[in-house]
């Protein structure tokens, strides 16, 4: 299982970035893709989740501004995130999280800074 991060970056607050995550060993409808994030000195905090290709869940500080979304093929997730704020500022982590419990499976994480 490889799950491999991209596209954070530097932006200025109110703008948009786009992470990719390339997803390769899983069986998809077996897992939960997920986004998670660690700011500076804080514990990692869930962001989004893909319970289904239709069925989404987001924490409260993202609701309206972040998007967790799929290619068709079932390659990669995404999260194309809106109107950033310095407290978006983290290293960014996707996950596979198996419906069964007992495995999940980390991406290397990928940094976003919000700063004017």
């Amino acid at each position: 299982v490889q799950l491999q991060a991209s596209g954070g970056g530097y932006v200025h607050p109110g703008g948009s970035l786009r992470l990719s995550c390339a997803v390769s060993g899983i069986t998809w409808n077996l897992y939960v893709m997920k986004w998670y994030r660690q700011a500076p000195g804080k514990e990692r905090e869930f962001v989004a989740a893909m319970i289904t290709a239709r069925n989404t869940n987001y924490a409260d500080f993202v609701k309206g501004r972040f998007t967790i979304s799929r290619d068709s093929a079932k390659t990669a997730v995404y999260l194309q995130m809106n109107s950033l704020e310095p407290e978006d500022t983290a290293v960014y982590y996707c996950n596979a999280h198996f419906r069964g419990g007992g495995r999940d499976y980390w991406g290397q994480g990928t940094l976003v800074t919000v700063s004017s």
